[in-house]
């Protein structure tokens, strides 16, 4: 068993290629379900270049194997692609570095090795996924307040967030309508997302019935 996971296997035959390419896939599965697991939005487009890369990689790796010429090769044409989607979140690379790792392991012929790794990687994602609390529940909302500029903002809905909410924070104050009017921005956690209208229509008779927002925070995009 400690043989088959650190010692590599041949890719000079057609077991061996195909053993490597079917743990690749196997691995690629698996790192799309923890993926899938954990995303909000999950991406379609997403899961299936996670389900594909470990096989891609390996099969790369596989080929310029021990020669310089090839990877050269490789190399420069990697760098010609042009990325032109938008930044992922850190999830997102994570997950990708992820099955590249675990492709370059296989393609190297350490097939039991990548199998233990993602195996072992994946339990360790769902693990924390559950246990480490999120920065932002289904109860948490962004609040935008206008005001006009002759109230003082200090302190004036206090009463109202510490009755509706768990916690919230003045994130920012701009000026907006040539100086005229106030832009509040808050984050807050609602302690009763069923009260969220009652509270609003509260707010509104402290800021003379000027536009309130309020929604969820954003989700990050599925795009690399």
């Amino acid at each position: 068993m400690t043989n088959f996971i650190f010692n590599p296997i041949s890719m000079n035959s057609l077991a061996g290629i195909s053993v490597s390419f079917i743990v690749a896939l196997l691995c690629g599965l698996i790192i799309t379900f923890v993926y899938r697991l954990g995303a909000e939005k999950p991406s379609k487009y997403m899961m299936i270049t996670i389900l594909i890369m470990p096989a891609v990689v390996e099969t790369v790796i596989m080929l310029v194997n021990g020669s310089i010429g090839a990877g050269v090769a490789v190399a420069g044409a990697f760098s010609l692609v042009r990325f032109r989607s938008l930044p992922g979140c850190s999830r997102d690379i994570c997950i990708l570095f992820f099955t590249t790792a675990a492709g370059i392991a296989i393609g190297m012929g350490y097939v039991g090795y990548a199998a233990l790794f993602t195996v072992a990687l994946a339990v360790v994602i769902i693990i924390a996924e559950k246990i480490i609390p999120s920065d932002h529940t289904k109860k948490s909302r962004l609040l935008r307040i206008y005001i006009p500029e002759d109230i003082d903002y200090n302190g004036l809905f206090d009463d109202i967030f510490k009755e509706y909410t768990v916690n919230c924070s003045l994130e920012s104050v701009k000026t907006i309508r040539m100086g005229t009017m106030f832009d509040l921005h808050y984050n807050i956690t609602l302690k009763d997302a069923s009260k969220e209208k009652e509270m609003l229509d509260k707010l509104r008779c402290r800021n003379r019935n000027l536009p309130i927002s309020c929604g969820l925070f954003p989700v990050a995009k599925d795009e690399l």
